[in-house]
Parts: structure tokens; sequence; C-alpha cells
């Protein structure tokens, strides 16, 4: 008689239900290989321990908005022999999110900033960590539209919270009152109690240029590079606009479309 059909309902009542994926062969495997009755549990638990784990990476990531494909595997370093391999290895531990410090990624458009960025996010939610992506625009406008709706304080205790902040794309576009308040306000919230990892096509010299208040430029930039690990990509973009198509139905005349590119 076949026990397993029976096992069902109660693995249900246990929330086990994920053992039942793998139920069938871990017993072949048990049976062929004679495994003792506690090594067929435990390899039936490690099932389920890693299921789990596998649904709570998915949750992290879904959240994150990190790009399933902004991978450390993805990142091309022989594309971009000047990327520091040792100390980027040593960013993908982890460690900097533990010691709560910032990143700060620098370099042209095309480098991999982004990519990178998002790289060690990944690391990171495969450490357990909660992270969230986004770039600076977008954080932005999410805390404007906070403080619009009399939620800004929850919004910014929300964020400071969040163990790695990845800001894509800061000054790419100049900021405005009151979104230096608001940046300053979450630097200031997270310092010393979260990781942030900023990317940015300004050189360093160049960033309190993007603060229209001086003030607010040096406070925030202060906490900013305060014990930061610094990765500077240097080079020519590495966006390749996709080949002209000799199929005229393809363009047909009027199509204004562009080529579409990512921001670095």
């Amino acid at each position: 008689m076949n026990p397993m059909p029976s096992l069902v309902p109660y693995l249900k009542q246990l929330r086990l239900s994920g053992i039942l994926d793998s139920l069938e062969a871990r017993n072949r495997q048990a049976i062929a290989g004679q495994l003792a009755y506690t090594d067929f549990l435990a390899l039936l638990i490690q099932d389920e321990v890693a299921r789990r784990e596998q649904h709570k990476f998915a949750q992290r990531l879904r959240r994150s908005q990190v790009l399933a494909d902004k991978t450390l595997e993805r990142f091309d370093f022989a594309e971009r022999p000047s990327a520091p391999h040792a100390l980027i290895a040593d960013l993908a531990t982890g460690r900097f999110v533990t010691e709560k410090a910032p990143v700060l990624i620098v370099g042209p458009t095309g480098t991999g900033k982004s990519h990178l960025a998002q790289a060690l996010g990944h690391c990171a939610l495969r450490q357990g960590f909660d992270v969230v992506f986004a770039t600076q625009a977008r954080l932005l406008a999410q805390m404007r539209a906070a403080r619009a709706t009399q939620a800004y304080d929850r919004k910014l205790k929300q964020l400071a919270r969040v163990d790695l902040i990845i800001v894509d794309d800061f000054g790419l576009r100049p900021l405005r009152s009151p979104e230096d308040e608001d940046f300053c306000d979450l630097i200031a919230e997270r310092y010393e109690r979260g990781s942030c990892l900023i990317t940015s096509n300004l050189d360093w010299s160049e960033w309190p240029s993007a603060f229209p208040n001086k003030m607010l430029a040096a406070a925030t930039l202060d906490r900013l590079q305060d014990g930061a690990y610094r990765v500077v990509l240097d080079g020519a973009s590495h966006r390749k606009p996709r080949p002209a198509s000799s199929d005229p139905a393809a363009h047909p005349p009027g199509d204004k479309r562009r080529d579409r590119t990512d921001t670095a």
C-alpha cells in the first residue's frame, strides 16, 4: 500500500506541502540507496528549506525592483579591464551592508554602473538582505508623492529600515527644492543605520553642483563619503545601436522610433 497519498493532508496542515514536489523522487532514491530513515528525512527537510529560501529570495527580488538578469555573473569584466576586480569581489560578499557603509560608483555613460549596482544588489538579496533599487528621479518622486499625501514621515521610516538602498543616476538631473531636502533627509536618516549605494555620471568634484543649496550639499555628501567604498568605471560606452535593417517594412515611412537606450 502506497502511504504517500495519505500524507498529503497532513503535510498541507503543517504547511509542508512543498515536500510533495520531491517526495516521490526522494523515496525512490532512498530505496535504491538503502538510506536510513533519518537520512531520508534529512533530504526532505533540506528540500523544503531550499524551496522556502528560494521563495523568500523571489519575494525580495520582486520588491527590490532589481532586474533579474543584472547579475555579477553577467557583468563583462573583459570589456571593462579597468574595473577594480578585487574591490568588487569584496563588495559582493555583502560585508559593506553589514558595515552599513556607503558605496559610490562613478563613470561615464555606458560603462556598466547600473548593471554593477544591481549585481551587487543581487548579491545582497541572495544573502538575505532587503534591497530597494530606484533611479534618483523615481525615488524622489515617491518621496514627493508621500509628502503630498501627508505620509512623508512614514515613507522616510520605511526607507530607513531597508538594509540596502541603491540610488541610480545621482545628479543626472539637478535636484530642485524640496528634492534636495528630501534626499538630505534620506541620507541623514540612514547614516550609520543602513547602507546606500549611489551611481553617478558626475566626477566626485562635481557632486556638490547637483544641489541648489550648498549647505545641504555639504551635509549630505559629508555623510555619503564617510567611510565609503569608491568604484570608478572608465572607458567608452559599451552600448551598441541596433544594426540598420535592410527591410523597408521594418521602418515604414514616417516611423520616428529611435534606438532604445538605458541610462548608465
